[in-house]
């Protein structure tokens, strides 16, 4: 009799697999169907761009972004939404910032340029020094003191445009505006103009944070527009001694107290989260709609589209929109210190901080065993809505503070060929934004969690 009833239930638990796989993927239909009909993400971004704009951690701006993401997710059904404070760091633009290239031979261009996040400024006056225009680290250090010192370096590193992962190419870039200026002032540098980190070849600017290096004297440090390197660059081949003049009024002021928005969703397994979110944060040189206003209310509304289809919550649900990604990371890294505090399990944290372009699919960081694992279900369930790529490894700069006490980390990976043509521009506006995509990105954060919250992806 025991031997019947084992190999009854062994056939009964066949048997109710695939009417389980065919209710996931109808109500994953139902996610997308909703998602596609519903405004409300579109109508919170066009609020967010355009009536706020551009919000730079410390910033009124940035104030007034957390009080109105406040205010929406508590007309939300959520069971309960709060501020974490945090302090985090306050640098103003200034009003000014202005570069031209001076050369006995050739006459005089005027650059566009925007000061790099974090940066001294030159003051009053500005700085005049001749120019070196280098093509990696490994050429400044060939150089030496004797070539750098008293000049001005220009690294001239363009994204490598055969990658088709543009991520990739942004990641061998972007060091050059991350560690350059500390890097040319070992060598006695007085300022430093990086090439504009992204795709286009255009006038724009692409601003973006510097690190300065601890004991390194701090330098001016601004970006210049992928045409304006393509100016420059020419001048230097044609009159060597070509000097350049750089005015910014950039400074760092003292912290500043903001927040965390946190909306939650309880479940009956309360302290297990599945947390979604992006960064609430935005240059304040555009509106930051794709970065990444985008992905802040793509994760309200994940959250919204579950609730909406009468989801029940087995771990709770939480949407987080960190402060300070930007210039910082201090958001991130407060969230991570206090979830460790009070001994939280992430099974996943979820980001969207790539822009509101159509989804392609998801990164993981995870165990590599447990990625070849959900892999096939992923693909079966989600290939259907666009999603084919599901690769390991990567997730978001946010929730990379929660690694070691999450089970997943995931990022939202959308079509990535133009994301780096408005990234930390002032061209990274609403009107860039198109509706059906940014709801599809939704639609595919909330199938994510979904799935996790079924217990398929542990």
């Amino acid at each position: 009799m025991m031997k019947q009833l084992l190999l009854f239930g062994v056939w009964l638990i066949g048997a109710l697999q695939p009417l389980r796989a065919q209710n996931d993927s109808l109500l994953i239909r139902k996610i997308y169907d909703e998602a596609l009909d519903s405004h409300v993400a579109y109508n919170y971004l066009e609020y967010l761009s355009n009536r706020i704009g551009g919000r730079l951690s410390g910033s009124p701006q940035a104030a007034a972004a957390v009080e109105y993401m406040r205010a929406v997710m508590d007309t939300l059904p959520f069971d309960t939404v709060y501020l974490q404070p945090v302090m985090v760091p306050h640098w103003v633009r200034g009003d000014k910032e202005e570069a031209r290239a001076l050369s006995d031979r050739r006459g005089s261009i005027d650059l566009r340029i925007c000061a790099l996040g974090n940066s001294v400024g030159t003051g009053e006056g500005g700085i005049s020094a001749p120019v070196v225009e280098v093509h990696s680290f490994d050429e400044l250090k060939a150089l030496g003191r004797k070539k750098i010192e008293g000049k001005i370096v220009f690294f001239n590193v363009p994204m490598n445009q055969h990658h088709v992962e543009t991520f990739a190419a942004y990641g061998e870039a972007v060091r050059y505006r991350v560690l350059g200026a500390s890097e040319a002032a070992k060598l006695g540098a007085v300022a430093v103009v990086v090439r504009s980190v992204g795709t286009a070849l255009d006038d724009e600017p692409h601003t973006g944070s510097l690190r300065y290096e601890e004991g390194v004297p701090p330098i001016p440090a601004v970006a210049v527009s992928a045409k304006g390197a393509e100016r420059l660059s020419a001048l230097l081949r044609q009159d060597p001694s070509t000097r350049l003049f750089i005015e910014t009024h950039c400074r760092m002021l003292p912290d500043v107290l903001s927040y965390n928005v946190i909306g939650e969703v309880w479940g009956t397994q309360r302290d297990t989260i599945i947390a979604v979110g992006g960064h609430l944060d935005a240059w304040d040189n555009g509106d930051g709609a794709h970065d990444d206003g985008a992905g802040c209310v793509q994760s309200v509304e994940a959250i919204r589209l579950l609730r909406k289809l009468g989801v029940k919550p087995r771990y709770t649900w939480r949407v987080v929109l960190f402060m300070n990604e930007e210039n910082g990371l201090r958001g991130g890294m407060e969230y991570a210190r206090v979830a460790r505090e009070r001994g939280e399990h992430h099974l996943l944290a979820l980001e969207s901080d790539a822009g509101g372009f159509s989804p392609r699919g998801f990164s993981f960081d995870m165990a590599p065993e447990q990625f070849r694992r959900i892999q096939a279900l992923l693909k079966n369930t989600l290939e259907l809505y666009g999603l084919h790529i599901f690769r390991l490894g990567g997730s978001g700069a946010d929730i990379s503070p929660l690694k070691g006490s999450a089970t997943i980390l995931a990022g939202l990976r959308p079509d990535s060929q133009r994301y780096f043509d408005y990234h930390h521009t002032a061209i990274d506006t609403f009107d860039k934004i198109n509706r059906r995509e940014l709801a599809l990105g939704a639609a595919a954060m909330a199938s994510l969690v979904y799935l996790a919250n079924q217990g398929l992806l542990h």
